[in-house]
């Protein structure tokens, strides 16, 4: 314990500061933690530290209890709960935060005992999504994540009447009240279920759009924080934002870049962490859906974590795509914020992942290998052709166009318009009739 107690497993709390809003006191929090014997108490905390600076919360104090599973009633053991209790009050923390998904009946007693707000990390993460929704869509996942958390949660002020236990004396109002906020509740997650269904509808259209264009859709996926915005930003001249916090991102960001001619789409998603609850990988399954519908995955991480780190927060990807289905899709390892390495480290890097892009998005080092590498990839989705149109049939002109920029040359002749072109596979049918030659052979070797 920390806080007045030398007993248990200690590490330092991180000297890393929240970020609470201008002129606002950052609530002080309590952590604990229980963990099963080998695992590694730095790797784990240190994201739980991360978390709540983020949400503004500075931890006063942290006890682990080192055991193969939590107590099924108090999360941690009973003689470890009165040791907690007095570490605690001697720490002025105003909440308990616990590093883990407590079930209602446990978070019930832990309140009952120490007769604060008990926070567990799903809740941790919803608070963070809520500080960072932007989209109306954002803002529904998220309001439909809390609700369907709290609802098997819910006492509110009739939480006296409960510990009666039922009986005389306790029906009436008080169960009545209970049981309407209950309905109201699972009426609004009906509402919200059908305005995201309605969303998801007019997404559905924007894509079938892109996908018209026949532009390849490369989606980022990465750890939190690994720089996924800043490396958008780079390669596609975007404006989102780039704060230094987990869940920045939350509501997918789709814009495009062009190489030698040819339009690219990219689109950014929310970031992962090592044990990302459930219900809100659920409850955000339209956004990261977005990564499903991608042609290509980068997989950014942060060249910069040491190994251990860098292998676990590759490994959490890997897991969170694995359970979205987007595990078969081709990836690219990228390996940001190299600006941050010393050169022997580039080397070991090197040697461990050599396919991997080594770039850094702040700086632009790597981005024209990056292009590069992506449009290698789609290289043969496009066929170079020369097309002849009349003049009187300009609208094929501007089909041609909203494929997403494939014309490489025009030249206007007294037959009509002669276009060298580079036709995605699909469309060449399309286009047949105007086909006068296919691009010679030199020309078609061009990148």
């Amino acid at each position: 314990l920390r806080s007045g107690s030398n007993r248990g497993h200690n590490r330092p709390v991180s000297h890393h500061q929240p970020d609470p809003a201008p002129g606002a006191e950052p609530e002080r929090g309590f952590v604990v933690a229980v963990l099963a014997p080998g695992v590694d108490e730095h790797e784990e905390l240190v994201e739980l530290r991360e978390l709540l600076r983020t949400a503004g919360v500075v931890p006063v104090g942290e006890a682990v209890q080192r055991r193969p599973a939590p107590d099924p009633r108090t999360y941690v053991g009973k003689g470890k709960l009165e040791e907690l209790k007095q570490a605690f009050a001697e720490s002025e923390a105003e909440s308990l935060i616990v590093d883990d998904e407590l079930d209602p009946g446990q978070q019930r007693r832990l309140e009952d005992a120490f007769k604060v707000r008990v926070v567990d990390r799903t809740q941790l993460i919803l608070d963070i999504f809520a500080q960072h929704a932007r989209s109306a869509e954002g803002k529904l996942q998220v309001e439909l994540a809390q609700l369907e958390y709290n609802l098997p949660r819910m006492r509110g002020m009739w939480q006296h009447l409960e510990r009666l236990g039922g009986g005389i004396g306790t029906r009436g109002p008080g169960e009545s009240q209970l049981e309407t906020d209950r309905r109201l509740a699972r009426r609004r997650i009906g509402l919200l279920r059908r305005k995201l269904r309605g969303l998801e509808k007019q997404r559905s259209v924007q894509r079938k759009a892109r996908e018209r264009s026949a532009a390849p859709v490369v989606a980022l996926a990465g750890y939190t924080n690994a720089g996924k915005s800043t490396l958008l930003n780079a390669l596609t001249d975007a404006d989102v934002s780039v704060d230094d916090r987990l869940f920045e991102t939350l509501d997918p960001t789709t814009r495009g870049f062009e190489h030698e001619g040819r339009r690219y789409l990219v689109t950014d998603t929310v970031g992962f962490i090592r044990r990302l609850p459930h219900q809100l990988v659920e409850g955000f399954a339209a956004t990261l859906e977005e990564t499903l519908l991608a042609d290509l995955v980068l997989h950014v991480v942060d060249a910069s974590e040491d190994d251990e780190r860098l292998e676990g927060t590759i490994a959490a990807v890997a897991a969170v795509l694995s359970e979205i289905g987007a595990r078969e899709l081709p990836a690219e390892l990228v390996l940001n914020k190299i600006d941050l390495v010393d050169p022997l480290r580039r080397r070991r890097l090197g040697n461990r992942f050599p396919d991997a892009l080594a770039l850094s998005a702040q700086d632009g080092e790597g981005l024209p290998e990056l292009r590069a590498r992506i449009a290698e990839r789609f290289a043969d989705r496009f066929r170079p052709v020369k097309l002849l149109v009349p003049y009187e049939e300009g609208r094929v002109l501007t089909e041609l166009y909203e494929l997403g920029a494939p014309i490489e040359e025009r030249t206007d002749g007294p037959d009509g318009v002669l276009v060298h072109a580079r036709l995605p596979e699909r469309e060449l049918r399309r286009f047949a009739p105007y086909l006068v030659a296919e691009a010679p052979a030199a020309e078609a070797g061009r990148p």
